[in-house]
Parts: C-alpha cells; sequence; structure tokens
C-alpha cells in the first residue's frame, strides 16, 4: 500500500492541472502544464515506485536499505530484460524479441522484486561478514544480494515472463471483450477478495499496465479513449459515496435500541470515510463476517453499478479510490464523460442499498452491528483516545510482545505474525474499535482499525519489550 498511497498526489496535481485548462491539458497554460506532466511524472513511474515502496513497505523496521535493495533489484531484472538485452543473450534479431519484454518495465515485476528485495532485507541485514570484507556487513550487504538475486530473477522470467504476459493478456482481453459485462465480472470479485486483501492483485490488472489495460494511468493522463477510458473505475464512485452509507443507514435503524448510540459512532465514522475518500474497508468489515450473504449481496450491487456505468458510457477516474476527492478532482479530466450522471446513479443505488439491507436484516434476523445476540454483544468500552496507550491496549490484547513476530500495517489494517494465535482475544479487540479480524493461516492477523491502523502499528513498535503491561486496563 506504500506505492498505492502516492496516487493520490498525482491525482491532486493532474486534477487541478485539467480544472485550469480542460480543453489544452497543459497547452494553453504554463501552470496547467506545471501540473499535469508533474503529475504525469508520478503516474510514469509506478513500477518503480511499486519496486520501491513494496520493498521498504515490507521490511521489518521500514529502513531505507531496504528501498535502496528495491530500486537496485528492480534495475537490473528491467535492464537484463530489456529488448536490447534479450536479443544480444539469446543471439536473436530485435524484431524477434517477444513484445513480452517490450512491457518488462510494469508494476507486476515493481512487486515481485520488492517481495524480494524486502525478504534479503530481512533475513541478512544483520549479517557480520569477515574482517576483510567488514563494511559491506548488515545494511550495507542488501543491495550486493539483491543485485545478484535480480539476475537470478531475470534468467528465470526470461523464458516465464512472456507465458505469464500472454496469459494476463488473455484474461484481461477476455474481459475486456466483454465490454460493459466484464467491467461488472471484475468490480464483483474485486469486492469479493476484500476479505483477504487480495483485490489488490486483481486491480492490477485492469488499473494498471500489466495486461496493457492501464485504466487509472490512461484516465489521468488523459490518453485513452472517451467514454471507454475509466469503465473499471466509474461505477465504483455510485456504490463508495452512496450506496454503502445506504447500507450503513439501514443497519442503524435495524439496530436493537440500547445498541443506537454505540452503532450510530461506528458507521457515521466508516460511512463518512466511504463517501469522502473511499475507503470503505471500516464499513465492509462491519458486516461482512456478521453477515456473508449481505456482502455477497454488496459483491452483486457492486458489479450492476460498475456495469451500468460503463454501458451508459459514464465516466470518471481516480487516483486514490472513489470517493467525493477524487470525483471533484476527476471532473474536468478531458475523459470524464457524463460524470456527473454518476451521481444521479448514486442516489439511486443509496435508495437500492438501504432497501435492500433492511429488507434482509429483518427478513432473515442477520446480527448485523447493534444486532449481535446478549452473550456475543461487545462491550461499549472502547480503546483509549491516545494512540500511546491504544497501542499497549492492543498489545496487551494481542498476548504482548513476546507473542508478536512481526508487525505491520497497510492503511486500514494491522498485519500480525503471532506465535500463538490463541493468545490473540477477539472480543477484545472489537470493544477496543477493531471493526473486524481476519485470521490467515495459523499465525497471521489482520485487525481492521480503518486509517489508524499504521499509527497504532508505529506504537506498537515503540513500546519497549521489557515493559510490563499488567496495568494497562482494557474493556
Amino acid at each position: 500500500m506504500v506505492p498505492v498511497a502516492v496516487l493520490p498526489a498525482a491525482a491532486i496535481l493532474m486534477g487541478i492541472g485539467y480544472w485550469v485548462d480542460p480543453t489544452g491539458w497543459g497547452a494553453n497554460s504554463a501552470v496547467a502544464a506545471f501540473l499535469i506532466k508533474a503529475g504525469s511524472a508520478i503516474i510514469d513511474s509506478m513500477s518503480i515506485l511499486f519496486a520501491i515502496g513494496v520493498a521498504y513497505g515490507m521490511s521489518k523496521d521500514k529502513d531505507g536499505a531496504a528501498a535502496l535493495a528495491g530500486f537496485v533489484g528492480y534495475t537490473v531484472v528491467t535492464t537484463l530484460l530489456s529488448p536490447g538485452s534479450v536479443a544480444m543473450i539469446q543471439g536473436i534479431d530485435a524484431s524477434a524479441v517477444p513484445a513480452a519484454f517490450s512491457k518488462i518495465n510494469n508494476q507486476f515485476v515493481g512487486i515481485l522484486v520488492g517481495i524480494v528485495s524486502a525478504e534479503i532485507y530481512n533475513r541478512y541485514s544483520n549479517v557480520e561478514l569477515h574482517k576483510t570484507l567488514a563494511f559491506f556487513s548488515g545494511k550495507r550487504l542488501i543491495p550486493i544480494l539483491t543485485s545478484v538475486a535480480g539476475i537470478v530473477i531475470a534468467a528465470v522470467l526470461l523464458f516465464v515472463w512472456p507465458l505469464v504476459y500472454n496469459g494476463l493478456v488473455s484474461f484481461g482481453e477476455s474481459i475486456q471483450g466483454m465490454g460493459a459485462a466484464g467491467a461488472g465480472i471484475y468490480a464483483f470479485f474485486n469486492r469479493l477478495l476484500i476479505p483477504v486483501g487480495l483485490h489488490h492483485a486483481l486491480n492490477s490488472v485492469f488499473w494498471f499496465d500489466v495486461a496493457g489495460i492501464n485504466d487509472i494511468p490512461n484516465f489521468l493522463s488523459g490518453q485513452g479513449v472517451p467514454g471507454v477510458t475509466g469503465m473499471y473505475q466509474a461505477g465504483f464512485y455510485p456504490v463508495m459515496m452512496f450506496g454503502l452509507p445506504g447500507a450503513a443507514l439501514a443497519m442503524y435503524h435495524t439496530a436493537k435500541l440500547k445498541n443506537k448510540e454505540r452503532t450510530a459512532s461506528l458507521l457515521i465514522a466508516a460511512g463518512f470515510a466511504s463517501f469522502f475518500t473511499g475507503v470503505t474497508e471500516p464499513l465492509e468489515f462491519a458486516f461482512m463476517f456478521l453477515a456473508p450473504a449481505l456482502y455477497v449481496v454488496h459483491a452483486a450491487l457492486a458489479g450492476i453499478s460498475v456495469y451500468i456505468a460503463a454501458s451508459m458510457h459514464w465516466m470518471s477516474g481516480f487516483g486514490f479510490s472513489a470517493g467525493l476527492v477524487d470525483m471533484v478532482l476527476s471532473a474536468r479530466n478531458p475523459l470524464a464523460v457524463n460524470w456527473y450522471m454518476l451521481i444521479l446513479q448514486g442516489i439511486a443505488f443509496f435508495g437500492i442499498y438501504y432497501a435492500i439491507f433492511r429488507f434482509a436484516i429483518i427478513k432473515f434476523n442477520l446480527k448485523t452491528p447493534g444486532r449481535e445476540d446478549e452473550e456475543e454483544e461487545v462491550s461499549s468500552v472502547k480503546g483509549s483516545a491516545e494512540t500511546g496507550e491504544l497501542a499497549k491496549q492492543y498489545l496487551k490484547a494481542l498476548g504482548g510482545h513476546g507473542n508478536l513476530e512481526n508487525i505491520d500495517a497497510c492503511i486500514t489494517r494491522l498485519r500480525l505474525t503471532l506465535k500463538d494465535s490463541s493468545l490473540a482475544n477477539e472480543k477484545t479487540l472489537k470493544a477496543l474499535g477493531a471493526m473486524g479480524v481476519v485470521k490467515l493461516g495459523s499465525n497471521n492477523l489482520q485487525v481492521i482499525l480503518g486509517p489508524l491502523a499504521e499509527i497504532v502499528a508505529g506504537e506498537m513498535k515503540k513500546i519497549p519489550a521489557s515493559e510490563d503491561l499488567s496495568a494497562v486496563k482494557l474493556p
């Protein structure tokens, strides 16, 4: 999520640039040209930002040496697999080089190199070499090892990448060839993968240049087909800005009377985040495990919304997510076709979500927030408002420092590796304010906190392992 967090900067710069000069795209205004070109500099460098950002974000202590290693590894791999290098290595004419290698500078390769670089850093950043090589001990060793790993990766991709590329292109083309229906299918699976966090892998195929679709960069740069470019983005606006808040209102209205105040505090905050920024996880995790069938309905509605927007050619894009901020910034983009119709569609989806959620919750007695059985109800006591103290509460609820092998976070989740997952008290975590808890395998745990996740993770890392948490009060 580190490189993804850079996209709002590009969206803001280019969005303002298009507002200043909506017809010339910088040709009629020096100010617009500066802004649009500054934003496109970020968009055009997304693959290398993924290599650096993933390496940094997945390193155990977020060290710059890991980021440097990601850059080194990416440079080695992409240079060795450039069309000219492939022609030399294979002893063939440049015109005979597979088309896959002309697309080697992509986010898929950036993510792959970033992951490998982070793993090398995490394993070998504390290695001490012989005295004669002492200068290259520890973190200085990582870029060297990564460059060697880059050679190995390039050797493997020399044979594997054309197969992977052709497979991705075929998958993308099969969906792309289905037009609006394909966009709807993509959106349905995009939502279904949210619980395990794998929606980003699917997004890379349609939003970036992994399979030649490149929907986000093409939209932001204004280099696409009006009424077509943005079809994998536009239909999310009615869902995130209107549909999910409508679902939140339905869940509030159907909550038990004594739980309405507690439920309102959760749903108002989550609904506002969804409407204003397009961050939907706090709201989705509020009901996806309590009422999974309802979440499948939500995924289906998202698919229908994207299908409608694509078929009607109501287009708008985003740099981060489909919230109000991105809608305003993209409104003057030359590829934003009839974007205001997404608002009307959104108003309709607000009513649809509200009606369906309210009917299903009452008809099937679904245990959405505020409707838990007495023995399942979570304490109304929340965690501390002070993040340092809140971090201690979460740490204690997870079994203390001794039970945590790794602490990490993305935009909305604590990503943890535990020695003994049975020591993590899920009920207490939710009482502290967590919207959900996801168990991945026997030792990996994700705690959904919303935008506070990265701050809490940082505070947890600052707590000394020797600190006594016995005095920390839990709900």
